[in-house]
């Protein structure tokens, strides 16, 4: 699988489980609901460094 691909994968899965901890969480300040989506943004950050070349 390409990087490409396994980065997209891991933002698909991270996704999910952001959806399915917003519905279990009382607040979306909840620690553990911020550093998912922390996570997050640095996979898209760098899924879109590998498409856009920089």
């Amino acid at each position: 699988m390409t990087q490409l691909k396994e980065i997209a994968q891991k933002i698909e899965e991270l996704r999910a489980l952001m959806h399915q901890l917003m519905n279990e969480k009382e607040k979306l300040t909840d620690p553990e609901l911020v550093v998912l989506s922390q996570k997050l943004d640095d996979l898209l950050n760098e899924y879109d460094r590998l498409i856009n070349g920089s």
